[in-house]
């Protein structure tokens, strides 16, 4: 025969199943068992970094000054005294151009003077004796004034036949050999000054606010690979182009830069920190939000997320920086904290940084 339990035994042991069950839902739903849900989150550890705006371009240096020499008058060309790659200083003579008739002229006019001044010493005599009437005397010195101011013009047409350097320069590109006619504006050679190197870039409206006459630029040549050159803002031009909203730069060279073998037409790159922000302190782009009025995130504090409020200052791609709110150290939420609330449950499955 099979005995069973008694009906009270069974309705005892099933009570008790029925407390222990009740006691283990107790404890998931309390705050501190280990059956307590954290929300899996990524995290990003608080530490200072360079948040500089950087400047990277590049333009071709070029000299500061250039000059296309032309002839101020019309003729034949007698010598050419210089070819292209002279160095040259202000004042040198270049070239010759024929003035035979001019000089031929300035001697007609120069005669045509003396006798002019001959007859004005007559009538001031006479004057004086009280011989000649004021208008013939009038006249005659007026007649003078002219020859001498003719003499004055055919003179300085004479001088148009040098052509002579306007600066310490380089001749860069002759134009015109011995025997050749030239008309008055004709380019007969061009000069460039090779004292001032410059190069001349274009910045944007956002980056050109925080560029100074005076500040140190860096400068790399492609033509001359590992020595860096560095050049000083000359000057920034007062607008901007109309179509590219790009602000012109100049950038001069050391003095002295084409001795050590730079030269006009090579590739410089200028790469530059500009509002520089070198040790901060950031935190993720991602991390903050705003309410109210005011930026906060979430700080990780053992397994709990803390709301704090912070002062960001600017954005420098994913990183913002923080300038009051946040310590360096410290752990916060990397994700956008509007989907989290402030106490909750967190446990760290991923870093960014």
């Amino acid at each position: 025969m099979i005995r069973t339990a008694p009906i009270s035994l069974l309705a005892a042991a099933m009570l008790l199943l029925g407390a222990c069950g009740s006691d283990s839902a107790a404890e998931n739903s309390s705050g501190g068992g280990q059956g307590e849900y954290r929300q899996p989150v990524a995290a990003s550890e608080i530490i200072r970094r360079d948040l500089s705006r950087q400047l990277a371009t590049s333009a071709v240096v070029e000299p500061y000054s250039r000059s296309r020499l032309a002839s101020r008058t019309a003729g034949i060309v007698d010598d050419v005294l210089v070819e292209a790659g002279d160095r040259v200083e202000a004042g040198a003579l270049l070239a010759r151009i024929d003035m035979s008739e001019q000089r031929a002229e300035l001697a007609r006019i120069e005669a045509q003077r003396e006798q002019a001044r001959r007859a004005y010493e007559r009538a001031s005599q006479l004057r004086e004796r009280g011989t000649m009437a004021t208008a013939d005397y009038e006249a005659a010195r007026l007649e003078l004034q002219v020859a001498e101011r003719d003499a004055a013009v055919w003179s300085t047409r004479i001088g148009f036949g040098e052509v002579r350097a306007p600066m310490n320069a380089v001749v860069t590109a002759r134009h015109v050999e011995p025997g050749e006619g030239v008309q008055a504006q004709d380019t007969l050679f061009e000069l460039t000054a090779m004292d001032l190197l410059v190069m001349r870039i274009g910045v944007s409206e956002l980056d050109v606010v925080h560029l100074r006459p005076g500040q140190s630029a860096p400068i790399l040549l492609d033509a001359m690979p590992g020595n860096s050159v560095e050049g000083t803002i000359r000057r920034i031009f007062p607008t901007a182009e109309a179509d590219t909203r790009l602000v012109t730069v100049e950038i001069a060279l050391p003095e002295g830069s084409e001795t050590r073998g730079v030269r006009p037409g090579f590739l410089g790159r200028v790469r530059m920190a500009i509002d520089p922000r070198p040790d901060v302190i950031a935190a993720p782009v991602t991390a903050l939000e705003r309410e109210n009025d005011q930026d906060y995130l979430f700080v990780i504090t053992g397994d709990r997320l803390e709301y704090r409020v912070v002062e960001r200052g600017v954005t420098r791609g994913d990183w913002v920086e923080i300038v009051s709110g946040l310590e360096e150290g410290e752990v916060v939420l990397a994700t956008n904290p509007s989907e989290l609330t402030d106490g909750q449950l967190v446990r760290i499955v991923g870093w960014r940084g």
